[in-house]
């Protein structure tokens, strides 16, 4: 999720009950402070891609942060106060993350493999407005303002469920269409019952879209993977390549030559649904293999 989405779920926890002085504020910044890993972009997108979602999103995190804001505001009313709703805040930030397919190493520093339940695009606009709802109906009628707050957490639980059984129903009739040894689905920003697919056997990777209302199935892209190619080989000893692996979890590199240059062009294929160049990485080398150019793009 987004660090506004997260910063409006501290201002709905808050009204659950938890009125103590700095209390809007402990919550509001430890539900976004997660995402202070942000800071990595400054090293350049590619680092940024390794890092986001890495340390600041695990368990370690999750025990140590709320530690330190317990101990800053314990003198304005307790520091088990405190710890205990910038522990909520926290969990509920990575919970969120969770649900999404961007990946979170939630059990980070014990293992740094990427989990996500893939139930939710990056950006959940129901999400954010559901939300700001919650708060904007809670200021004004204050008297109801928990009772508010309850009723959004449990249509925020709803709506997940509800997308897991539309992802379940997703995958049994993608099951029933095509013979596969992996099959994995996606969520499409702002759609309920088209879903993104990607199917494998062996070397062959398809990607395409099903459509729960149509009962259809489209097949949009068949991949080869061909990873021995040598210049594939070559751009993995790249810095952005690896980092951009690291993330990826359905790399698919293909090789263009164009004059004395080979373009070596890294894809996410669980991002391939998004038009134009999204989520990939390319490798420029001169005629003798040597690295000119190398970047990666959102």
């Amino acid at each position: 999720m987004d660090p506004i989405t997260h910063a409006l779920s501290g201002a709905v926890i808050q009204q659950l009950g938890f009125k103590r002085k700095a209390a809007l504020f402990v919550l509001i910044f430890s539900a976004i402070a997660p995402d202070l890993d942000y800071i990595t972009r400054f090293w350049g997108t590619d680092v940024f891609l390794r890092y986001h979602r890495g340390i600041t999103h695990g368990v370690l995190a999750l025990f140590v942060f709320p530690a330190i804001m317990a101990f800053l505001f314990r003198k304005k009313g307790g520091f088990f106060y405190y710890y205990s709703i910038s522990f909520l805040a926290y969990c509920v930030h990575l919970l969120m993350d969770l649900t999404n397919q961007y990946g979170t190493r939630i059990l980070s520093p014990l293992d740094w493999n990427q989990y996500s339940l893939d139930l939710t695009f990056i950006i959940d606009p129901y999400i954010t407005i559901g939300l700001l709802l919650a708060i904007i109906l809670g200021r004004m009628n204050k008297q109801r303002a928990t009772v508010i707050a309850i009723c959004t957490v449990i249509l925020f639980a709803g709506y997940i469920g509800g997308r897991a059984y539309l992802q379940k129903e997703v995958k049994q009739f993608l099951k029933t269409k095509m013979d596969a040894n992996i099959y994995k689905v996606y969520p499409l920003p702002n759609d309920f019952l088209r879903w993104w697919f990607i199917t494998r056997s062996g070397n062959e990777t398809d990607t395409g879209f099903v459509d729960l209302f149509t009962k259809r199935v489209c097949t949009q892209d068949k991949y080869h993977m061909n990873n021995n190619n040598q210049a594939i080989l070559e751009s993995r000893k790249n810095r952005v390549v690896q980092n951009f692996l690291y993330f990826a979890r359905y790399p698919y590199a293909e090789v263009k030559r164009e004059h004395n240059r080979t373009i070596v062009t890294w894809k996410e294929l669980s991002y391939s649904f998004m038009a134009g160049e999204r989520f990939f990485t390319k490798v420029v080398m001169d005629k003798n293999g040597k690295v000119m150019e190398s970047y990666f793009k959102f």
